[in-house]
């Protein structure tokens, strides 16, 4: 019996023999992991995704992107999917009638375990610990708001999650978005040529990552720290923690009293 081809067995209709561009409609794929945007602006994807790492894996299958183009459910002649604040206020707030069908459309070919996401300000801050539990789902179906913000009936009908990512506001969710996709996408089995260097980043164990040096030893009168080139790897393995450990102290007291928490747990 012959070899199977790399991606035999996953997709679940026959793929076109026609070269795609990474933004075309494709084969859906069995096991890829399937990441959704509902979005005013699809031709901002896959912008940086499509790049490097993310990129390659979306080439390979690894994982789909598909946007949903809210303007298309949008009311009236000019596909209208705002209006005002309810009681007053000023701009303009997402329409639910709108909303809503955008998802339902969304959802009809997403598993049910994907999460719905709404990237927003007044959310729960994303981690690099959101961005394993992700991985671990199916995929995920994301939401960028824009204008004023999405009427709250939408959010409490179908139990949507908000996200924020930083302190700070934005004009939609488009760059948010990217940004959980990428965090997301780099931790899916395949996507990193090393696995383990997952291990040894930033807030990974609750920590910042240590300094890295690479060659030449010896640059603008700078030397590597001796102990990189000892070869004594446990000696190596502490030098790391202690400077990592230094680095959380001094740069996050907020993660430094998490981690020490947790120690004395």
């Amino acid at each position: 019996m012959s070899t199977p081809t790399k991606s035999h067995g996953r997709k679940t209709i026959r793929p076109s023999l026609t070269p795609r561009d990474l933004m075309e409609p494709a084969p859906d794929l069995a096991r890829a992991w399937r990441a959704q945007v509902i979005t005013l602006f699809p031709e901002a994807f896959p912008g940086i995704l499509g790049m490097s790492l993310t990129g390659k894996a979306l080439k390979d299958g690894l994982w789909q992107l598909q946007t949903v183009p809210l303007r298309s459910f949008g009311e009236g002649k000019h596909r209208n999917v705002d209006d005002t604040p309810t009681g007053g206020g000023a701009g303009m707030v997402l329409r639910p009638d709108v909303m809503a069908a955008a998802i339902e459309t969304a959802r009809a070919t997403q598993n049910r375990a994907a999460p719905l996401i709404y990237l927003s300000p007044r959310g729960r801050p994303f981690t690099q610990g959101m961005a394993r539990d992700l991985a671990q789902r199916p995929g995920a179906t994301l939401i960028c708001g824009r204008f004023e913000g999405l009427d709250q009936r939408v959010i409490d009908r179908y139990d949507i999650t908000e996200v924020s990512m930083g302190d700070y506001v934005l004009t939609g969710g488009e760059l948010p978005a990217q940004v959980l996709l990428d965090a997301t996408v780099r931790l899916l089995p395949g996507v990193l040529g090393n696995a383990e260097s997952t291990e040894e980043e930033s807030f990974s164990h609750g920590l910042l990552e240590h300094p890295q040096y690479t060659r030449p030893s010896d640059w603008a009168g700078e030397k590597v720290p001796d102990v990189l080139l000892s070869g004594n790897h446990g000696e190596i393995a502490k030098w790391r923690r202690a400077q990592a450990e230094a680095l959380t102290r001094d740069r996050r007291p907020d993660l430094w009293d998490a981690f020490q928490a947790r120690k004395n747990d």
